[in-house]
């Protein structure tokens, strides 16, 4: 998502650096968020004389003061500051003899005295999560998802006597999304984004340039501390706000409701559209209609009769359960631990109680909330048991499932065991008989090795562009299934089997995948000729046929793959040896244009899990049905859950998250030059992950007259025409030589008469339909605009009149440098012809080069020393001679200038999914 900063805002680095104007800073609060504020504070140049923060609770230090007593800063830990509204005088001298400059509050639960706030030289800041003075008080950020706020974010504001009515220093805003919760806004914006700002706020103030901006009464709002009695669900609401009031109050107080005459909060809601999935009905206290009990959780139905649904159930005792399990959650019986299972249960034990050192004794009926652990706490338990106890990987929902002990080591037990294992996968398709088979389609995200919908229900219609038609409706994947789909890559990389697998088992699982992909060649041409109006044999032996023989190269990279050692100077009387290591980046990114849809994703994601990373991918939103496709066969070839994530829908949405999103480490991405740069930036705004780019291209084709004219004539037509012309490295320019201009263009039109235009299904077709509506409808305009500027259309330019999407093939001439369509690239079939003077070679390149792009170029000769001249002088990543779009799974591809940077294919596009490594050893 991308941020906006008003005025006051300015670029931050987290890089350390030490300004010229440095303070002495009183830190005041507490939390990790005040941790983090004080380690960046620190690291900048400023002095912190004195750290402020609430004493140890259950015997344990809040993380900011052991931040401080680790750096040796002196730290106070205060249970009050004031008794009946005046400072206690030795807390106040305490303060005073720090010396402070300015007093910095990230986060505090304590009231602190006028005295106090004051008495610095620059007074106090202070950190809101509100964009004040909207949602003044202690629950901010829960009201701006109760009032169903757009805009959330954060003020940094002077302290006065008022209640965050000081004046603002700055503030940031964010969006928020239809199912944003409290966690997701604070880990995605809030926490990160208000760490910087803390900072960079204590600069402007050291520096002189801090604004005081009175905050405008208009709009201004405060609500107090939502408590149990008051979150209980209203049902009179729409679904919208009841969404709203479960997830502001998701987790603390918790929303509720009565079932079966107890309360039971809601946690984890989401919009949902659609039907009303099918399920078992559940009374609901107060609920006009009964709530639905479903596979993926429990429906829930506004006043408006539009739905929402939560995920999981918690219950008076404490208990935790899928909403799903409503009707089955007491059905589990008590495993009888084996004697290896009882020293894994020993060491949980342990593990709990070095968490909860405030309990003598850790009993089976011992909660771990109700003991005093903190959701900090629940990260701790989870990497320990991952640390300790080999095999076993839980998630922090775990935790939450089963509070108690005796139900943790039975659930851990379990997990051990594989009962609790994902069932065998269940695939919802879209099926149609056609093409004398039977096609079965995915429509749904692909998520952690299952599919599913999309978390808040949307869909779109994926159209058939042949006719128009609906082919089938498929998942719209929101930015809780990015956040989702990466979280399961993230666990499949760090700590899954993939992680630890063999290279060489991991080439067995890619050769398996190509031979599942062989095996169904028919059925992935057909689908790929529904959704995207490739001609069937075309979709057989480039699609699909060059889907497999990438996967099959690159499966035999996956143990070859290595590093090298390196002389260094010795460390006498020592010795040295130098090594680098290939590693893998980690989650990838891949986002795939629509052109080929299939082969798009094999070109990219086969390198990137040759190189042994996990990767989400998005296909474009007009072709998904493939990706899905390769997405179940994926799981029959073995691949372990959470390696391949799939989700199809809006580049806007899906695409934009991903490019932000901090656990991606990097994003490959084919499409236009726009987009790329956009995704530049915010790979490079979020964390810097690495990019590699393949974007537009208007590619030159020279054609001298001492050309094989009849090859030149067939593939010339193959350059511009090839793939309906929705092809990257089509010839975006053709450059004839005067000499054969007019044959040349004269056989050309000949040729195109003889084309068959139709069904693509039909193994006579020459020429299928366009991608989709728009696609079309911007190619006829791009014809227009040749004609209004003087070209000469020689042939086609215009729909054919049929139903779908159809085009003619078209040829211009007489195109000059200036023109628009001799500078933009039209991604159809579209051939635009100039000619220049025999013998002018200098010329001809000058005017190919004349282009901000350089994807790929060709040149027709028999003159081998003039074809080799051309092709050093071309200032493209391919050159063609004598041929065109001869690609192969060997040869790097890839662009120069905006075209992109970055390989596909080949050895080299290895590098794009690799870190080197150094390793120095002495001895």
């Amino acid at each position: 998502m991308l941020w906006t900063a008003n005025q006051f805002i300015r670029k931050f680095s987290t890089t350390t650096i030490y300004y010229q104007n440095k303070l002495r800073l009183a830190i005041i609060g507490q939390s990790l968020f005040g941790q983090e504020v004080y380690s960046q504070l620190r690291k900048n140049g400023h002095k912190v004389v004195g750290v402020f923060t609430v004493p140890d609770k259950d015997g344990k230090a809040d993380p900011l003061a052991v931040a401080a007593e680790k750096d040796g800063t002196p730290v106070f830990k205060f249970p009050r500051w004031r008794v009946k509204g005046k400072a206690i005088a030795e807390v106040l001298e305490a303060y005073k003899s720090t010396g402070a400059e300015l007093n910095v509050l990230p986060f505090c639960s304590q009231f602190i005295p006028m005295d106090v706030i004051d008495h610095p030289k620059h007074g106090s800041i202070i950190y809101h999560p509100s964009l004040l003075p909207r949602h003044r008080g202690a629950s901010a950020i829960n009201w701006t998802l109760i009032e169903g706020d757009k805009k959330a974010g954060f003020s940094i504001f002077w302290a006065d006597d008022g209640l965050d009515t000081g004046p603002i220093l700055l503030q940031r805003e964010c969006s928020v999304e239809p199912n944003d919760t409290v966690d997701s806004l604070y880990n995605r914006f809030l926490f990160p984004e208000g760490i910087k700002a803390m900072v960079e706020a204590v600069q402007l103030v050291a520096d002189g340039k801090a604004p005081r901006v009175t905050q405008p009464e208009e709009g201004a709002s405060y609500e107090g501390i939502q408590k149990k009695e008051n979150s209980k669900i209203s049902w009179d609401k729409s679904a919208e706000a009841l969404h709203n009031w479960i997830r502001g109050h998701d987790k603390v107080p918790g929303a509720w409701a009565v079932i079966g005459g107890q309360a039971v909060n809601f946690y984890g809601s989401s919009l949902l559209e659609g039907s009303v999935p099918a399920g078992e009905p559940l009374e609901i206290e107060g609920a006009s209609r009964p709530g639905t009990v479903t596979k993926n959780g429990l429906v829930l139905f506004g006043s408006d009769g539009k739905m929402l649904m939560v995920r999981n159930l918690q219950f008076e005792d404490g208990r935790m359960i899928p909403a799903s399990k409503y009707f089955s959650s007491g059905e589990s019986t008590t495993v009888e631990l084996t004697a290896e299972e009882q020293m894994i249960a020993e060491e949980i034990k342990s593990i709990w109680k070095g968490i909860l050192s405030n309990v003598p004794k850790i009993e089976n009926s011992t909660d771990f909330f109700k003991s005093g652990a903190a959701s900090m706490d629940v990260v701790r338990l989870v990497e320990e048991i991952k640390q300790k106890c080999s095999g076993l990987q839980l998630q922090t929902e775990d935790v939450y499932m089963a509070t108690k002990f005796e139900d943790f080591i039975q659930m851990s037990v379990r997990r051990l065991r594989g009962e609790d294992k994902e069932e065998e996968l269940v695939v919802d398709y879209a099926t149609k008989n056609v093409n004398n088979m039977t096609v079965n389609m995915p429509y749904q995200c692909f998520i952690n090795g299952a599919f599913m919908d999309a978390e808040d229900g949307k869909t779109y219609d994926t159209m058939n562009p042949t006719d128009g038609s609906v082919i089938c409706k498929v998942s719209y994947a929101s930015v809780a299934d990015v956040d989702k789909a990466v979280a399961g890559a993230k666990e499949a990389f760090e700590n899954g089997d993939w992680g630890r697998m063999n290279p060489r088992d991991r080439g067995q699982l890619m050769y398996r995948l190509a031979d599942l992909m062989e095996e169904h060649q028919e059925e992935l041409a057909t689908i790929e000729a529904l959704d995207s109006g490739a001609v069937y044999t075309l979709a057989l032996k480039t699609h699909v046929g060059m889907s497999v023989q990438t996967f099959r190269y690159f499966a035999g990279w996956c143990d070859k793959i290595q590093g090298s050692t390196i002389p260094i100077n010795q460390a006498r009387p020592n010795r040295n040896l130098t090594f680098t290591k290939k590693e893998p980046l980690g989650v990838c990114a891949i986002i795939i244009p629509w052109n080929y849809p299939l082969m798009m994703l094999a070109w990219k994601s086969a390198a990137c899990l040759a190189a042994g990373n996990t990767l989400v991918l998005k296909p474009a939103q007009v072709t998904p049905l493939t990706a899905l496709k390769f997405a179940e066969l994926t799981v029959k070839a073995g691949f372990p859950k959470g390696v391949i994530n799939i989700l199809p829908g809006s580049g806007g949405l899906v695409g934009q998250r991903l490019s932000e999103h901090p656990d991606i480490r990097k994003l490959g991405f084919t499409g236009s030059t726009p987009i790329g740069k956009q995704i530049m930036k915010s790979c490079a705004v979020s964390n810097l992950k690495k990019v590699s780019l393949e974007l537009g291209g208007k590619s030159p084709l020279i054609i001298f007259s001492d050309c094989d004219l009849e090859k030149a004539v067939r593939m010339g037509m193959g350059a511009v025409f090839f793939n309906k012309g929705e092809n990257c490295i089509a010839a975006g320019r053709l450059f004839v030589e005067e000499s054969i201009h007019d044959e040349f263009i004269r056989r050309v039109v000949e040729e195109i008469k003889k084309m068959k235009i139709g069904d693509p299904l039909d193994r006579s077709t020459d020429h299928g339909p366009q991608n989709h509506k728009a696609h079309m409808e911007k190619l006829l305009e791009y014809c227009e605009i040749g004609v209004k500027e003087g070209a000469t259309l020689v042939y086609g330019g215009k729909q054919v009149p049929r139903p779908g999407f159809f085009m003619y093939p078209t040829v211009f001439t007489n195109v000059e440098d200036h023109m628009f369509i001799a500078i933009e690239e039209s991604f159809g079939p579209v051939m635009v012809v100039s000619k220049f003077k025999d013998g002018d070679i200098e010329g001809v390149l000058q005017r190919a080069n004349n282009t901000e792009y350089g994807l790929a170029s060709g040149v027709f000769t028999k003159d081998i020393s003039k074809a080799m001249l051309v092709s050093e002088r071309l200032q493209a990543g391919t050159v063609f001679v004598n041929t065109y779009n001869k690609t192969d799974v060997a040869a790097p591809f890839g662009g120069f200038k905006q075209s992109g940077f970055g390989k596909d294919l080949g050895e080299e596009s290895l590098h794009e999914y690799l870190r080197t490594k150094a390793v120095t050893v002495e001895y």
